[in-house]
Formats: structure tokens, C-alpha cells, sequence
């Protein structure tokens, strides 16, 4: 292919109807297909990403290989196409906006007024092309956050039109997800807030190309003929996208409605063979048939809501097909547990995942946590800042160090086995400046770490300000408690484990943004394993 398709789905009616799934789900089919596909996700908000937004607002902060904190839309992108994405691959408009505004001052515009439009406009339109431009990918496939008719996304909205205009007939189309809603009074689909939602749409000059419309209830060829016309679609084009009983179901259901074909279609491209989902439905199949189920504890302090922890919580569901079990994740929040009510809270369970976080909140119970699961040969997985708690915990209850913390905790700790990483003493904006992105591992042969992953140099993706104290080291290994990967470059302590136990590991990384559909994590895989095992005991 000599020129690059682009695909733009945006949402009415309401937020929340799954844009990203739908999206990652055609990227899919197309990918099967054998196009080279990829998607980007620009949101409408101010913040330049959301690395400082608090999980409640906007769920978890999803980091790439490259180290930029994205939407967690990409952990999707991710987990159904198996291929890296970057920071190319999510744009807000607190970046658009800082961009320009740079431009500007760097005098880039030779005295112009700047404006939403052009310049506004057109960085969008550059940012959105991209990828595109890189020669990479044969279709390129952007979200756009928020609802038709808001006002933050009234600039991405004038863009697409500009775009779709000025790439030219078949080489770029938009996809509009809708809401059928349900009345249970009336007892019938309704298609009003459809109908409004596209005219709004056409109020902003852009046309939909597909209609995507979620409902609970199957949609009748009477609604979709009245879709089609009072749209101004073409009936093949009105995309049935009803509720599913896990978000891997949806390209199989967008198979059978046909909307990759259609999509192709109006791209001018060729259907090539069949969309190979073998291994997909593979997958499928294990996920939807186990074997086995166990209760698996994850101990935080957002598990009020589920995203906070969305990739946590899938690349169980990819550990789990692979064993052929059942993952019940049990929520408990870290701040209503103590020593008292421990066993009362943990007993039952089967393994235990102590979650990231920042801040003070909490800390406390994770700590219990992880001293109740060492002592009583539960299985343990530490990510981030649960890693951390492991190292105090240990600290505290096996070296003797009564105090011992970290100083994000406590900076006067007489004992701060977790310190400021050194390069962080000088920073003082908040925004994109932890450890992030990919860095180098090295794990010592012998070890779990090394029997998980069967290789002696890894790479793992990181979102953290702290480490590993290196001073308590020595303590710290010749009372059991193994540092078994170590950054080659800084010596910083990457994975703790301990030897006379079932499974007790922990990481200073997070593992769960790597792990999809096609390759589960190593870590998650081998630590449902555990607790399969501990529950036969």
C-alpha cells in the first residue's frame, strides 16, 4: 500500500460505551487480515497526560515502552494486537495546546494571530497523521474521547472534517458509536438519541460513515432500516454491537456484523483472506471453559473502582486462559487491614497480590498483608510499591528494624530501607518526570525470577520515584530475603523473592503492561500456577 487509510471513531450520546474496544476490535480483524494496523487515542482534556491525574478521576496510567503515561485505552491496543504502542499513540489537548504555545513563543508563526483554527486545527491534524506518515502501517485507526457535542471536542471534531476532506475520497472514514437504549415502560429500542447524536455530528460538517450501536437488545432489521434512513447510512453499515460477557468476545461479534468488511469496503481496500483468529479463539475457548478457579486477593487502596487496576485485572484473565482457571479477584482495600482482622480478610484465599499506589494511605494494611502471607505460605506478588512494602515488612519483622520504611512514607525514618531514587532529589514538577518507561533487567541465575522468566536479561516497563535501599542490601539477602534482578546500568534492586516459601516475589516494575492476549505474562502465569497448586493442598 502506497498511502496510509485512517479510521476515526468517535461517541455520542454517552461516555463509556467502550470506543477503545470497538476500535481495538476492528484493529484486530484488520490486523488478521494482514493489514499493518495500529490506533491512537486523543483526548480532551487539559492535563499534557494523565501521569497526575488520581486513578479515581480517570483510572490507571497506562505507561509504553518509551515511557509516556497514556489513556489506558492503549493497554487495550496493546492487548488485543500484541504490538507496542508510544507516545505517538495518545494526545491530549493540554499537549496540542503546550505545543502550540511554544511555537508561538519561539515566533514559529511570524506575527500571525493564533487561533483554534488554523493552528490549533492543524497540529491535531499533524499529530494524527503521524504514525501514519512513519510508513509503518497500512491503516491507522483514532479515538476520540469524550461525546459529540461537548465543547473540549469541538477542535478534534473540526479536525477530523478538515482531514477526512483533504485525504480524499475512500482514504478516510469515521465510525460513529451510539447508544440504542432499552425502555423497559415501553417494552422497544429507542433510536432518537441515535438520530440526534448524528446530527450533531453533521452540525460539525462530518458525515458517519458506519454506524456502531450498543444496546443490550438485539436490534431488528425494522430498527436497522430506520437507522440507515433517518442517518444517512448505508444499511450494511448500521453495526449491531450488543453486551458480551467478557470485552474478547467483540471482534468475533464485529466478525459476524460484518464491520471490518464494511470498513474495507469504504476504504477502497481488498479483503485479502480471511481474518485468522485461531489463536484468538484459542484463547476463548480456555478463558470461557476452565478447568480450575481460585480466589486471588488484590490488595489496594483505589479498588472502589475496577479501572484503577484495569491491567492488573486483564493480564489475570490472560494468566488464568493459560492455566485453564477461573481468576475470582477478591478487592480488599489496604486501609481496613490490621493485625486483628488479617486472617479474617486473607484466610480464605488461595494468593495474594498486593497492588501499586503512591502516598501514605493504606500503607499499613499492605504491610500486614504481606507479613500474614510470608508467615503463612500464602503465594505473593508485590508490584511497585507493593514490592516495596515486601522490603518493609521483612525489615520490620525478620532484621529487627522497628522503624524501618520509606521516606515517601516517612522521611525521618531512622531506617529507610525505600529511598528517593538519587536522580529524583532535584525534581520538583510532577508531571512525566518518575522512572518510567522500559528498563533493563538482569536476573541471577537459579532463582524464581530466573525459572519464571527462563532468561537472565529482561526488560519491564516502570512508573516509580523510590527504590530499593541498596545500603540494607547485605542485611537483607543473608537473612533470606533475595534480590534476584538488578539494573545492569544503576544497581537498582528490580525483583525480591524468598527462597523457603511457595511463591513470594515482588517487583519494582509493572509487569501487567506488557501482558496480552497472545503472550500473558510470564509473572501472572506462573503465580496463578502457584495458587492452583496451594489451593489442591
Amino acid at each position: 500500500m502506497n498511502q496510509t487509510k485512517y479510521i476515526f471513531v468517535t461517541g455520542g450520546v454517552t461516555s463509556s460505551l467502550g470506543k477503545g474496544i470497538i476500535a481495538a476490535s476492528l484493529a484486530k480483524l484488520l490486523q488478521a487480515r494482514g493489514y499493518r494496523t495500529t490506533i491512537q487515542k486523543f483526548d480532551p482534556y487539559i492535563n499534557v497526560d494523565p501521569g497526575t491525574l488520581n486513578p479515581y478521576e480517570h483510572g490507571e496510567c497506562y505507561v509504553t515502552d518509551d515511557g509516556a503515561e497514556t489513556d489506558l485505552d492503549l493497554g487495550h491496543y496493546e492487548r488485543f494486537l500484541n504490538v507496542p504502542t508510544s507516545q505517538a499513540n495518545n494526545v491530549t489537548t493540554g499537549r496540542i495546546y503546550l505545543s502550540v504555545i511554544e511555537k508561538e513563543r519561539r515566533g514559529e508563526f511570524l506575527g500571525k494571530t493564533v487561533q483554534v483554527v488554523p493552528h490549533i486545527t492543524n497540529e491535531i491534524k499533524d499529530r494524527m497523521q503521524l504514525l501514519g506518515k512513519s510508513g509503518d502501517y497500512d491503516i491507522v485507526i483514532t479515538e476520540i474521547g469524550g461525546t459529540v457535542g461537548d465543547i473540549e471536542s469541538l477542535p478534534y471534531i473540526e479536525s477530523v472534517r478538515q482531514l477526512v476532506w483533504e485525504l480524499g475520497e475512500n482514504n478516510g472514514i469515521v465510525i460513529h458509536l451510539t447508544l440504542v437504549p432499552y425502555l423497559a415502560a415501553a417494552g422497544e429500542l429507542k433510536t432518537k438519541p441515535t438520530q440526534h447524536s448524528v446530527k450533531t455530528l453533521m452540525e460539525s460538517g462530518i458525515k458517519a460513515d458506519i454506524l456502531v450501536c450498543r444496546t443490550e437488545h438485539e436490534i431488528s432489521d425494522e430498527i436497522r432500516n430506520k437507522l440507515a434512513l433517518f442517518c444517512n447510512v448505508k444499511r450494511e453499515a448500521v453495526i449491531q454491537s450488543i453486551d458480551a460477557s467478557t470485552i474478547y468476545e467483540v471482534p468475533n461479534l464485529m466478525l459476524e456484523e460484518g464491520l471490518d468488511v464494511v470498513a474495507l469496503k469504504k476504504l477502497d481496500l481488498p479483503k485479502k483472506a480471511a481474518p485468522d483468529l485461531k489463536n484468538w479463539n484459542t484463547f476463548l475457548k480456555r478463558l470461557k471453559s476452565p478447568k480450575h478457579t481460585v480466589n486471588i486477593g488484590l490488595v489496594g487502596k483505589y479498588v472502589e473502582m475496577q479501572d484503577c487496576y484495569k491491567s492488573i485485572l486483564e493480564a489475570f484473565i490472560h494468566a488464568g486462559a493459560a492455566n485453564e482457571t477461573k481468576v475470582n479477584v477478591i478487592s480488599l482495600h489496604s486501609e481496613y487491614i490490621d493485625a486483628l482482622n488479617v486472617n479474617e480478610k486473607l484466610g480464605g484465599l488461595d494468593a495474594v497480590l498486593v497492588a501499586p499506589g503512591f502516598g501514605e494511605r493504606g500503607i499499613e494494611g499492605k504491610i500486614e498483608t504481606v507479613r500474614y502471607v510470608r508467615e503463612n505460605k500464602i503465594p505473593f506478588f508485590g508490584i511497585c510499591l507493593g514490592m516495596q512494602m515486601s522490603v518493609i515488612e521483612y525489615s520490620r519483622n525478620i532484621l529487627g528494624l522497628a522503624d524501618a520504611n520509606s521516606t515517601e512514607m516517612n522521611e525521618k525514618t531512622l531506617n529507610p530501607v525505600v529511598n528517593l531514587m538519587e536522580e529524583q532529589k532535584t525534581v520538583t514538577d510532577k508531571g512525566g518526570t518518575m522512572r518510567l518507561g522500559a528498563w533493563n533487567c538482569d536476573i541471577k541465575p537459579g532463582t524464581l525470577a530466573h525459572k519464571i522468566y527462563g532468561a537472565t536479561s529482561i526488560s519491564e516497563r516502570h512508573r516509580h520515584r523510590y527504590e530499593f535501599n541498596s545500603a540494607y542490601l547485605d542485611q537483607l539477602d543473608k537473612a533470606g530475603l533475595k534480590a534476584s534482578g538488578t539494573n545492569p546500568q544503576t544497581g537498582l534492586v528490580e525483583i525480591v523473592e524468598i527462597e523457603d516459601h511457595p511463591f513470594f516475589i515482588g517487583v519494582q516494575y509493572h509487569p501487567e503492561y506488557k501482558s496480552t492476549v497472545a503472550n500473558p505474562h510470564p509473572i501472572f502465569v506462573n503465580f496463578v500456577a502457584a495458587a492452583v497448586k496451594a489451593k489442591k493442598k
